[in-house]
């Protein structure tokens, strides 16, 4: 693939400062396409204002240019795309594979979250129901390669079932506008942390109902708290220390098992990321869907 076509994406959600664990994601994929020549990009996913933080956008792109992590191009926010959402899911309505759900949240959990389509085929009207994909294979399997985590497959059929593409709230459900934000910004290669390696699927599904192209994945392992915890705002991860960018990005590279020597730790952050564009090599990170974070952080 030439260069000039690849391009990779960080893309959080403003619900909180960035942590260790987001912080290791975003080096993880800007070094990825930078060592590839591509280019890097960067999106906030500010579609579910429920969940939001009031200036947290702001305060995850001061972040990332505290460590250096330069973007090209705008930054994409997903609240101006509403309409390219409601316009892909015209298309799958047009072509039969999407309707409408009655079912309480209360009903699919008491499925262990496995959707029995118990209102497919339906004619219910839009107005406070979620609408939701329709599996037409009746054992979808959808399998790929990870760039880390290796060759995963999963049936949707069975491990899913026809899944919410826009809620009750009419709120647009991430699978969806993931899947069409990546097709409208030519994303080549995602890198993710793994809690999202089972969400995968369901976005290759929809690329294959949309006829878009499916990019390279690969999912890093999920930085845990001593307790085992996803670090998250829920689990009360602390925001990255301003002033100590440079431990930081090292802390960092070495969790990716990326080596770096301890003397880079007197660079500057430029100089760090300099070293570490020309020496990644992500086949040295860790097989695993969780790592516990440095102590400290």
């Amino acid at each position: 693939m030439s260069t000039e076509k690849i391009v990779g994406r960080f893309a959080p959600s403003p619900t909180g400062p960035l942590h260790f664990g987001s912080l290791s994601c975003a080096l993880a994929s800007y070094l990825d396409v930078r060592n590839l020549g591509g280019k890097w990009l960067v999106r906030i996913e500010d579609i579910d204002p429920p969940r939001e933080i009031k200036g947290a956008s702001s305060r995850i792109l001061s972040q990332l240019e505290d460590h250096g992590l330069y973007w090209d191009d705008k930054v994409l926010f997903q609240s101006t795309r509403l309409d390219a959402y409601q316009n892909s899911l015209d298309i799958l309505k047009q072509h039969n594979l999407a309707y409408h759900c009655e079912c309480s949240r209360q009903r699919v959990n008491s499925l262990e979250g496995i959707y029995d389509n118990r209102c497919r085929p339906s004619h219910l009207p839009s107005t406070n129901n979620a609408t939701r994909l329709q599996l037409n294979q009746p054992h979808q399997l959808v399998e790929f390669v990870d760039k880390i985590a290796g060759r995963h497959v999963q049936s949707l059929i069975e491990d899913v079932g026809d899944f919410v593409i826009r809620r009750r709230d009419n709120l647009f459900s991430y699978q969806l506008a993931v899947t069409v934000d990546d097709q409208y910004q030519n994303v080549t290669h995602v890198m993710r942390g793994s809690d999202l390696l089972d969400s995968t699927p369901r976005q290759i599904y929809l690329q294959h109902c949309l006829g878009f192209t499916q990019p390279q994945y690969a999912h890093l392992p999920v930085a845990t708290s001593p307790l085992g915890q996803k670090l998250s705002k829920q689990s009360l991860a602390s925001s990255l220390i301003s002033g100590q960018e440079t431990l930081n990005i090292w802390s960092a590279l070495n969790w990716l098992n990326q080596s770096p020597p301890n003397d880079l730790q007197k660079w500057s952050v430029s100089e760090i990321l300099t070293w570490a564009i020309s020496h990644w090599d992500s086949s040295n990170i860790k097989r695993s869907l969780t790592m516990p974070a440095p102590e400290g952080f």
